[in-house]
């Protein structure tokens, strides 16, 4: 090599220690580099990370924390500017394909470079339903292939219409444009059957890379194991890339399928296994100590991409701790309540009435059912987004109920057709007045989309009523869901066939009802999930107010597991080191209960969290009794005369160095709500009593904050003689199930106890926590609210918001706990991780700098 060339790659090993290799690539380019010497120093740094890898020792390249030997696409690659072209043609924009870019880069560089003698890893991508992951994955294979990965076996779930639906798209985008790079095992008519010639795939003088699209199935899988021991000989340097989507379905816990995974994968000494999943609940329990397909190796956590409708945009979550609520969104306004009588009008109450039962079309299905009619008119006049129109309903997994559905829908489809010929007035009122309030609740311009009034959409109704199909989709139909020809405009009924990976074109109206009892399978049955282009403002899911609560629930689980698995991106952890935690739920199950079978209750803590009452009980008992705690609590606080430093001009008072013991007392007085599972009496006071054992939290700040003070008496909650504050106004969230404020403490209240004379700007919550650090570092906070029984929403918010409407004031809490210098006291709170006590840890993962301080 060149002096220039050793020049050039010290200022590469240089570049790398605060960059990825890709980055540094590109700032060499930009410095300009030769683009030859370029490829010289790409070749020569992926040589080197082989031996990094193979010895396990010395310094490593990383990307994210995690050792790469990958720097990205090259210019002599032939897979990744074929599936960049093919997505031009689906009018992908460029920042798309950036984003797929960088994402699929991450994964790519968690692998093993395909030159290592022997290797078997073991990933895990966590996607969002229908949000993209077999495009994620095909990039993937595309990188993968270019860097000399051989062999690609993409698990694609358990039903033949995912199975053939994977493999058209894999040969639309990677194969056929670059048909002579790849041989096929699996073609989208049929499953593995096995070839005669295993050589013809696998011998050396056989460039082209070999795809096989298999359902997990068990005579499938047992095939191709076969017809890989025919091929044993050829595998020893056969770099293979297995792509498992849906993992977490027939994967885990099951006593075929997962062992003849393991099976094939012991047959490839050079394998490595992906996990894809948006519900990888089950995964991340898997036994970590066993043989299995826990993802020891890695787990990636996929962006949510622009314009992507899930579980939180769409039904809003909780706060997370150090999260500010104003920050945290509540979900556009498209969950319309199926009352609980409506749902035995279509779902038989037992298993003895399914063979005679017959659906009625209640209020809310049929206003369903208009809705889907008129907004897929409206999509017509605007005309944009895809051709095809789907609505979904989802009463029952039983094949009986489905079909018992044919002739209420038919009967009734054919009773609108009629009256609307006819110009009846009466349908026509209910139509205009159906359309005119869902338009309002979700403004087309808050999309950029001209509003398209009745009128206009009345043009194309008829057309579309007489264009709808009623399709009965499930195990036994003759009869499926094909989008693959003329615009589709229909009614779809069913159950598990229309749950996994399966996209729903055009899914604009859900009708849900399905008793569900895990997470994963409530997930995945969420279909509404997905994409909107050019009908954003339109989609709408009818289901009932528990249902919402779990799927609001699920927004919320989900938050948290994505910000576990970012651990592993900024710190020294790794799946083996550290677990991800999964918020329980009083109702649902995480996941079946033999894939829970090896899971362990998760401990959390409470320091640097703030921790605030959003949910209420509005009966009165507790109400009262809520305020005679407050009331005991000031009470005890004025007698052991702790210094004060009030505000009551500005409706606020403040007791400094309050025992810990009255704080205790007050929060096992008060009625915290059910749903809020950070506000747990029992929890709060063993992690109290925990810090206090530590010598810190044994001293407390006690407010009172409510508004400044008006003059009036009738506004007034007295705590105690001569301590009143003006009641504060919370009004409740339209239609949440339950009494939800969301916001009660705002962040000048939790720095109400600190000096923050000398903050510049906007007070934030890492300012709020650097404060408390530096004034307040043992010393916790509560706040007590006075809110108005009679709180209505004022002008800015009345559109999500309605009165409280409670019997008596509500007393609401919050409480700030500083971090601490040290370890945090854990408390076993309503989680659930992988059981990590059977990993042994060796020297060898250790940084050579951490053996050093050793």
């Amino acid at each position: 090599m060149s002096a220039e060339f050793d020049e050039q790659y010290a200022h590469f090993v240089d570049l790398i220690d605060s960059k990825t290799p890709q980055d540094a690539v590109n700032m060499l380019s930009m410095f300009g580099v030769p683009d030859a010497l370029i490829q010289q120093i790409r070749e020569r740094h992926e040589l080197e990370a082989i031996k990094v890898r193979e010895r396990d020792s010395a310094q490593s390249v990383v990307l994210d924390n995690r050792s790469t030997w990958y720097t990205g696409p090259q210019t002599n690659d032939t897979c990744w500017p074929v599936l960049i072209k093919q997505l031009g043609k689906k009018d992908w924009s460029r920042e798309s394909i950036g984003a797929l870019d960088r994402s699929s880069t991450q994964v790519v560089s968690l692998l093993n470079h395909p030159k290592e003698k022997q290797f078997s890893t073991r990933g895990l991508v966590v996607g969002h339903v229908q949000s993209g992951k077999t495009t994620n994955f095909t990039a993937v294979m595309a990188k993968a292939a270019d860097r000399n990965y051989k062999l690609f076996i993409v698990l694609a779930g358990i039903h033949n219409g995912l199975r053939r639906q994977t493999q058209l798209r894999l040969v639309q985008d990677l194969i056929t444009p670059n048909a002579a790079n790849w041989m096929q095992l699996t073609v989208p008519e049929k499953d593995f059957t096995a070839p005669a010639n295993a050589a013809a795939y696998f011998a050396k003088s056989n460039k082209q890379h070999v795809l096989c699209v298999i359902k997990k199935n068990a005579a499938v899988l047992r095939r191709f194991r076969q017809w890989l021991d025919t091929a044993s000989g050829y595998l020893v340097d056969c770099p293979a890339l297995i792509i498992d989507d849906e993992a977490d379905q027939a994967t885990v816990a099951t006593k075929t399928i997962n062992p003849l995974i393991r099976d094939i994968m012991d047959r490839l000494p050079k394998s490595a296994y992906v996990g894809y999943t948006a519900t990888p609940f089950a995964n991340l329990l898997i036994d970590p100590a066993a043989k299995d397909l826990y993802p020891r190796d890695f787990i990636v956590s996929l962006p949510k991409p622009d314009g992507h409708f899930g579980t939180e945009v769409l039904f809003g979550r909780d706060v997370l701790d150090g999260e500010d609520p104003e920050d945290v969104d509540d979900g556009y306004d498209m969950i319309r309540e199926i009352q609980d009588h409506e749902v035995d009008l279509v779902r038989p109450r037992t298993r003895a009435e399914k063979d005679d039962f017959e659906p009625v079309i209640g209020d809310a299905l049929r206003d369903a059912i208009h809705y889907f009619w008129l907004n897929t008119a409206a999509r017509r006049v605007r005309g944009s987004g895809t051709k095809h129109a789907t609505m979904l309903i989802h009463t029952s997994v039983n094949t009986a109920i489905h079909n018992s559905f044919r002739d209420p829908l038919t009967d009734f489809r054919a009773e609108a057709e009629s009256l609307l010929a006819s110009g009846d007035s009466e349908l026509l009122d209910e139509l205009r007045e159906l359309w005119g309030a869902e338009s309002a609740k979700v403004p087309a311009l808050e999309f950029g989309h001209t509003p398209v009034s009745f009128d206009e959409l009345l043009v194309e109704l008829s057309r579309v009523i007489a264009d709808c199909e009623i399709i009965l989709d499930n195990a036994s139909s003759k009869v499926r869901l094909d989008y693959e020809g003329d615009p589709v405009v229909a009614i779809a009924v069913g159950g598990n066939t229309l749950s996994r990976g399966l996209t729903l074109e055009g899914l604009s109206v859900s009708y849900f009802v399905r008793s569900v009892s895990a997470y994963d399978t409530l997930l995945q049955m969420g279909r509404w999930f997905g994409y909107r282009t050019g009908y954003e403002d339109l989609p709408r899911v009818w289901m009932t107010a528990e249902l919402r609560d779990w799927f609001r629930h699920l927004a919320t689980v989900e938050s948290e597991i994505r910000r576990d698995i970012g651990v592993y991106m900024v710190e020294d952890k790794r799946p083996t080191t550290f677990a991800v935690r999964i918020r329980t739920h009083p109702s649902l199950r995480v996941t079946a209960a033999a894939k829970m079978k090896d899971s362990v209750r998760a401990a959390s803590a409470y320091g640097g969290q703030r921790i605030q009452t959003r949910y209420f009980d509005l009966d009165t008992e507790t109400l009262l009794g809520n305020q005679s705690a407050a009331r005991q609590l000031i009470a005890e606080v004025i007698a052991n005369r702790t210094r004060d430093d009030h505000a009551p001009m500005e409706g606020r008072y403040l007791w400094r160095g309050v025992p810990f013991q009255d704080v205790l007392k007050f929060i096992q007085s008060y009625s915290f709500h059910a749903k809020s599972q950070e506000c747990d009496a029992n929890l709060l006071a063993q992690y109290i009593n925990q810090r206090v054992n530590r010598s810190a939290l044994r001293k407390w700040n006690v407010a009172i904050v409510g508004k400044k003070p008006s003059g009036g008496s009738d506004t007034t909650f007295d705590f105690a003689p001569g301590i009143d504050v003006e009641r504060v106004t919370r009004a409740k969230l339209k239609d949440s199930g339950v009494i939800d404020i969301k916001t009660l403490m705002s962040r000048r209240d939790a720095a109400i106890d600190l000096d923050v004379s000398g903050v510049a700007g906007e007070l934030s919550e890492a300012a709020i926590v650097q404060l408390r650090r530096e004034q307040a570092s043992d010393t916790g906070l509560l706040v007590l609210y006075p809110i108005d029984k009679d709180s209505v929403p004022g002008e800015r918010t009345a559109e999500k918001r309605v009165g409280l409407n409670a019997p008596e004031h509500v007393i609401g809490v919050g409480l700030v706990f500083p971090t601490p210098s040290g370890d945090d006291s854990e408390v076993e709170w309503e989680y659930v991780s992988a059981d990590l006590s059977g990993i042994e840890i060796e020297e060898a993962d250790l940084s050579e700098l951490e053996l050093e301080e050793i």
